[in-house]
This record gives C-alpha cells, structure tokens and sequence, in this order.
C-alpha cells in the first residue's frame, strides 16, 4: 500500500458547502486527547497534531468542553508556529457538572460571547474559523443563537458558521439568518440515518457536513470501550449487543483483510467513496492511529 505521506500533499482539497474553506479530505478530531476515551499521552498527542499537519491534515475539531477545556490549551500548544496552517473548527455550549456529568446545553446570545472568548484565550488565537454549537438548546430559538455567532463573524472573532446534530427545520431556520458552511453529523457504516432526512436538506442548500463516528466510536475495529472511556456508556456497547457487534466486525475485518485494508481504513474509505463531497472526522490520539487512518487515502 502507497504510504499516507506520499500521497496527502497531492489530494484535492474539499471545500464545506458553497462558501465555506478548503479543507484536507480527513478532518482531525482531538476529543480523545483530553481524556474522554481514557488516559492519553500530551506529548504523543501534540506529537500526532504536528505529524498531522506535516503530512497535509488542515482542519482540527474540537470543543471548549472537552476536558473541561484541556483540550482547547492542548491544541493551542501544538500549533504554536503552525496556526496559519490550520482550520479550527470549535463546539461550545455542552455545560458540566462538579462531578463530570452532563448538564445541559446553553446557547443563549450572551452565553455564545461569553464561551468564544474562553476559547480564543485558551486556544491562543484570534479568531475561530468555525464555530457552532454542540447541540440545539430547546430553550432558545436556533435564529437567536446563530445571530450570536454572526455577531462575533462581523467582529472578526469567527470566520465561518457551523451546526451540529440537528434536524431539516433547524438547518433551514439556521441557514436562513447566516450561511451555514457545516453540519457536523455522526455517519458510519452502521450509522447511517442522515442519509434520508439530512444530506438531501444539506445538497439542497449547499451545506458541507463534517462526518464524526465513522468507526462507530470504535465498534468497527473491534476494540472495546475500557473503564474509564465515556464510550463505554454507549447503548451500541452494550451486553445486549456483544454477538451482533462480534458478527458485524468480523465480517468487516475479513472482508478489509480481502482488500489489503485495516478495518479503520475500510470504514473511514466506505464514507468517502459514499459521500465524497463530506469530510469525515478521524479521531485519532497516537501517530500510528493516525498514520493507519490516512492510509485509507491510498485507495480510490
């Protein structure tokens, strides 16, 4: 197989949507480097962004809630000289508890501000190239918080708008106040329910979609969720599913092994060749998850 580094330099970019940047066609998610699937290295971690960029990688995703904001001051570190070289793509409003739990989503105007200035001083930079809320708040119209954004758009603190997990009617309300470039979707072999009320909404309007979970957070290579790993709270990883997860895998790794792939690659390749106008979002923690990944890239 034709290494990743000979061949990520030389591949068309993407661009989100009609208005939005160009991008690598593999996205970088960092969400695993703070902790939320168990422990993680700092230094391997920023070691994996830096290789990422060496070898063509343009956007990093992230969100000022992942590790309660460690993840943000990890990739502010790592692109100390390289931030030119990179789109960053930012979640907010996911609010936490004191004991690590869930609390809630806010996306209300000044909340919007407020998390934006959080992110530019723990990122180190001085604007978000895209920004959009991590979940729809039911308390607050979609129109309300996109204004927000936009707000901080004219200011020059963002370039781009973003949405993420929502539905037909609020990609429409939302696109109807400011140009939406992205929707960031969770899509996998085994995911795959965007396919019949989301892409058509997102063609229609010339909306691009950054594609999370194209291994089904893990599922597809076999590997199972430890103690600490949040995965590990995940219906699809339930007991109850263990022989149909055990079967789909199998099938998947034999058939990979057919076509000289590794099962990620087989995934995150299927994405691609099914919605090659997307990017889908690899969440890579190490250099050889990494490397493995964007060995998918090789294969037409």
């Amino acid at each position: 197989m034709t290494p990743p580094a000979a061949t990520a330099p030389t591949l068309p970019r993407s661009r989100l949507g009609a208005t939005g940047p160009e991008v690598f066609p593999i996205a970088l998610g960092c969400m695993g480097m703070s902790g939320m699937y168990g422990a993680a290295d700092e230094a391997e971690a920023i070691a994996t962004i830096h290789e990422a960029i060496e070898l063509g990688v343009t956007m990093l995703d992230t969100g000022d809630f992942y590790g309660t904001g460690h993840n943000e001051r990890l990739i502010g570190r790592a692109l100390a000289g390289r931030r030119d070289r990179v789109v960053l793509s930012v979640k907010f409003g996911a609010l936490r508890a004191p004991g690590g739990g869930w609390g809630g989503v806010d996306a209300r105007p000044a909340a919007v501000k407020n998390f934006a200035a959080y992110s530019l001083d723990r990122l180190g930079v001085d604007h978000l190239d895209i920004y959009r809320p991590a979940r729809l708040d039911p308390a607050v119209p979609i129109e309300d918080t996109i204004g927000a954004i936009g707000d901080l758009v004219d200011q020059g603190y963002v370039r781009h708008v973003g949405l993420s997990e929502v539905g037909p009617q609020t990609i429409r309300r939302a696109h109807a106040v400011r140009p939406i470039v992205d929707v960031q979707l969770e899509y996998a072999l085994v995911t795959r329910g965007p396919e019949a009320r989301i892409f058509p909404v997102l063609d229609e309007l010339g909306i691009g979609a950054t594609l999370y979970g194209v291994l089904s957070r893990g599922l597809l290579t076999g590997r199972r969720p430890g103690v600490a790993d949040v995965r590990g709270h995940l219906p699809r990883f339930a007991a109850a599913h263990h022989d149909r997860n055990q079967r789909v895998v199998g099938a998947l790794a034999e058939f990979a092994a057919d076509h000289d792939l590794t099962a990620a690659q087989l995934a995150i390749a299927w994405v691609r060749a099914k919605v090659p106008r997307f990017v889908p979002v690899i969440g890579a923690r190490t250099r050889g998850q990494l490397r493995d990944a964007l060995g998918a890239l090789a294969r037409p």
